[in-house]
């Protein structure tokens, strides 16, 4: 009996049949881009061999002008279809499906050749696009379904037909965009239209024993964004041509977070639910689903059909294998924190996983035993130290770890207390269970002195930085960030000098606390996309106890 009876059922699907009911979404790597396809084949075949039910690309445009930004991997010329065909054919060898996400960019393709419903430029790009004419979406529809086309030649299981996050689709729906006054804008109906079309002209090219999804944008989180009536309304028209609907939420222009380790577990899928209600296809729930605990509560109630879970995929693998296995606490948790992912996406670097490093890298980092088991001593229990540790031990070696403190984790443990970022604290506990099944010897309150480590064939440092002291008149009496987070009492006007990541980390804590998801929704102003669209509301305030100012010498 399995603690996830419903995480870990299997379920028909159009013309497939999933082993479970998680989705890996759709994740941008860079692999594609830089045309390591074998890579790209070995990072998506990793997740199939961890048990992932259903497995979604990255982003391919349909044609040059689509791309998200110069260069963008895709499938529109005939010789793609090679390439694509070396990831299909090894996630199939280990027992998954797949399919292939088309994501034309539209005003967010950074390229002057962008295009979209009419000329209103992204905040977030610097080109203008072209308002297409009769002919242009004509030919945007037609490149479209050629990809379509091209992935089922491919090898692909289906499509997601990307209409959320403020892309092409999402565009020509939302009043925000969507300036026209012809047969593709001017009222609800008309704004629809392009989606649509896509939709059953993609069908009728891949027929029905091939996975149609579609990726609908259930609260835009921008202003003049849809209201609810509409989605609704483009649900039931697709709903005869689509075997899934994924969730999506907010616009990348939007400021509301979606993503981010501020916002609440599950934060979104009371939205998926409604929409579930609506339509008679099967409705995945997506967006900070974290652990195999929540996706099970969801599905039980019924909320959603599937779960789409993308970073989490990124820092372990084996999500699905674990919970089946019942060691979801063994689980590397993702904290959510985008650094190694979503920023290096946008700054056009391979993407890969703070918490596992060996993510789109998997070649690089494969685990190799050691051919000589040696005694290795690691002093500092922070994530350096616990990863060196860890990994050592797994490889072979006999390893023991040497901590100062009481508590291992370092300054992780000063992470865990800012609010929103309490996943610190999973990690934390997660490394200590690794430890612990790797045979590591862990020394807690023991400041390793060389007595202490002679013996060992190796040492290895990993005791971290201290925080540097201000070089100003009185900075020497100031405490530091790691007095304050660790519980150090301070008045109620505060002056924070420092801006980066820390500072903002420290001036967090001095103002805010934990919040539950309700209270979120009214600290960012996110409502209910059936009375305000878009589901924008006005943001309230939350006055602090204190007044905190952060200072930086730079002018940014």
């Amino acid at each position: 009996m399995t603690n996830y009876p419903h995480l870990l059922a299997p379920m028909a699907l159009g013309s497939v049949t999933l082993r479970s009911r998680v989705i890996m979404g759709s994740m941008h790597t860079g692999l594609e881009e830089r045309g390591d396809w074998a890579q790209a084949a070995r990072f998506y075949a990793r997740r199939a061999e961890g048990g992932v039910g259903l497995i979604v690309t990255g982003g391919m445009a349909p044609n040059r002008e689509g791309g998200v930004f110069p260069e963008a991997a895709g499938l529109f010329e005939a010789q793609d279809v090679a390439n694509h065909r070396q990831v299909t054919r090894a996630v199939h060898a280990a027992g998954g499906l797949i399919a292939m996400q088309i994501l034309h960019a539209g005003r967010y393709a950074l390229g002057k050749d962008c295009v979209s419903a009419s000329a209103i430029r992204s905040p977030i790009s610097p080109y203008t696009p072209v308002a297409l004419d009769e002919a242009g979406i004509e030919a945007q529809l037609a490149d479209i379904v050629m990809a379509a086309a091209r992935a089922r030649e491919a090898g692909y299981d289906g499509v997601e037909v990307m209409g959320s996050e403020g892309y092409f689709l999402n565009q020509f729906l939302s009043p925000r965009v969507n300036k026209r006054q012809d047969g593709w804008g001017g009222s609800a109906a008309a704004r629809m239209r392009l989606p649509v079309e896509v939709v059953q002209r993609v069908r009728a090219a891949v027929g029905r024993d091939f996975l149609v999804i579609y990726r609908i944008s259930l609260a835009d989180l921008v202003p003049q964004g849809s209201l609810w009536s509409d989605t609704v309304a483009l649900a039931k028209t697709l709903e005869g041509q689509v075997d899934l609907f994924s969730s999506g939420f907010g616009w990348h222009e939007a400021r509301v977070p979606t993503i981010a380790a501020s916002v609440p577990a599950g934060a979104f899928v009371a939205l998926t639910a409604r929409l579930k209600a609506q339509v008679s296809v099967p409705v995945a729930a997506a967006n900070r689903i974290t652990t195999a605990a929540l996706a099970e509560e969801i599905l039980a109630s019924g909320q959603a059909d599937l779960v789409a879970l993308a970073r989490p995929l990124l820092a372990d693998p084996d999500f699905v294998a674990k919970a089946r296995a019942g060691r979801a606490d063994r689980t590397a948790p993702c904290i959510a924190c985008n650094q190694a992912c979503l920023d290096h996406t946008f700054a056009g670097k391979l993407a890969t996983c703070l918490v596992n490093p060996a993510a789109a890298r998997e070649a690089e980092f494969a685990a190799v035993p050691a051919s000589v088991a040696l005694s290795i001593a690691v002093v500092g229990g922070g994530a350096a130290g616990m990863a060196c540790a860890a990994t050592a031990a797994e490889r072979g070696h006999r390893v023991v770890l040497f901590e100062r403190a009481e508590a291992l984790g370092g300054q992780m443990q000063l992470a865990a207390r800012v609010p929103g970022k309490a996943e610190f604290g999973d990690l934390v506990a997660w490394f200590a269970l690794r430890l612990q099944d790797a045979g590591v010897e862990v020394r807690l309150g023991t400041e390793a002195r060389p007595p202490d480590l002679a013996g060992f064939h190796h040492v290895i440092l990993a005791t971290g930085v201290k925080p540097r002291r201000m070089a100003l008149p009185g900075g020497e009496a100031a405490p530091d960030y790691a007095e304050v987070l660790a519980g150090r009492t301070l008045g109620r006007s505060v002056a924070v000098i420092g801006a980066g990541g820390i500072g903002f980390d420290v001036a967090t804590a001095l103002v805010g606390s934990e919040v539950g998801a309700q209270d979120w929704r009214k600290e960012w102003g996110v409502g209910d996309p059936a009375t305000t669209p878009g589901g924008l509301a006005q943001a309230a305030a939350f006055p602090a106890d204190r007044q905190v100012w952060l200072l930086q010498r730079k002018d940014e």
